[in-house]
């Protein structure tokens, strides 16, 4: 699915499939392009990619999303896993080291004066009932087997 399929839909649609509300959404895209502006060699050469910055992005959103496989996100887009995998973690790297999107680190988040909300699940191990093995309820096979 490109980014031109989706630009019509409703914003509680969009962040829905996406993941992120579409002024997110398209800082990001500003973000990347910026980045791949700063950082191409040669400005007038080369084959035009075939997929657009904001499909790019879109990539990264939606493999993180849904927790798909590298495989089956390059096959919705007609990429190989290898070039899929190469695209996210670029992606990634481009978002993070802007700093717009970054998480705050330890220090800042034990500083006093945040407050957070806390909800702990209980998701300890518990024995599943399983069926004890007896040798009445076994059919044995032969000895000699077959030939």
């Amino acid at each position: 699915m490109r980014y031109k399929d989706i630009q019509g839909i409703t914003e509680t649609h969009f962040r829905r499939l996406v993941g992120v509300k579409r002024p997110v959404f398209e800082k990001m895209v500003a973000v990347v392009t910026d980045y791949k502006e700063k950082h191409r060699k040669h400005k007038n050469r080369g084959r035009p990619p075939k997929l657009t910055i904001a499909d790019l992005v879109l990539v990264m959103l939606m493999y993180y999303r849904e927790y798909r496989t590298f495989f089956h996100v390059g096959r919705s887009y007609g990429m190989s896993e290898g070039q899929c995998y190469r695209i996210v973690t670029k992606i990634e790297s481009i978002l993070i080291a802007s700093k717009l999107f970054h998480l705050p680190g330890k220090k800042k988040l034990t500083e006093h004066g945040v407050e957070f909300e806390v909800v702990i699940v209980d998701v300890t191990e518990s024995p599943v009932e399983r069926p004890k093995k007896n040798s009445g309820n076994i059919i044995p096979a032969r000895k000699k087997g077959t030939q």
